[in-house]
């Protein structure tokens, strides 16, 4: 049997990006939290925001089980995404050349009483930078709004990793998760 050049590349490509630590994003180990965290309570002002749902579907996509305040053995505050965009450069004809989009939230997590802050509230931000074109103005908006999706998918990602890290030390410390 002949092995079809185009069969032997797929190989070979396969090998080189399994060798260079190539992995896709999304559900990975370095998020993973442990079992004692995995039953969490989400409060938050605008429960059915996109930034809400976008967290929630993170979440859960990597093992959050979510639970009503009673049940669940840690409660995560979310406060609403704030979302500025400001000029970088300006073009020959004084208009935004490039502009700075910045995402950022607050976040909290407390014990399941509420009796205790495990994690104090801290900001989670997201910058991008995006050029203009001033005569593409549809174009532009619709750009913005597929980059905002984008940078609430990072916020979500970086609170859980935050989480995660968080979790793993201190279940390190004293192995019992909390």
């Amino acid at each position: 049997m002949r092995t079809t050049p185009a069969r032997l590349t797929l190989v070979l490509l396969t090998c080189l990006l399994a060798g260079c630590g190539f992995q896709l994003r999304g559900n990975s180990s370095a998020t993973a939290l442990p079992d004692s965290w995995k039953q969490m309570h989400l409060e938050t002002g605008n429960p059915n925001s996109e930034f809400t749902r976008e967290l929630k579907a993170r979440f859960s996509a990597n093992g959050i089980v979510w639970r009503e305040r009673g049940e669940a053995a840690y409660v995560l505050r979310l406060w609403p995404e704030r979302f500025t965009q400001r000029n970088l450069s300006i073009n020959s004809e004084a208009r935004a050349a490039e502009f700075e989009l910045t995402m950022t939230t607050r976040f909290a997590v407390m014990d399941a009483d509420n009796a205790q802050t495990v994690i104090p509230a801290s900001d989670a931000t997201v910058v991008k930078q995006m050029e203009n074109d001033p005569r593409n103005v549809v174009g532009k908006a619709e750009e913005t709004r597929i980059i905002k999706g984008e940078m609430r998918g990072e916020l979500a990602r970086q609170i859980l990793r935050r989480i995660g890290f968080f979790a793993a030390s201190s279940t390190d410390d004293t192995g019992t998760g909390g």
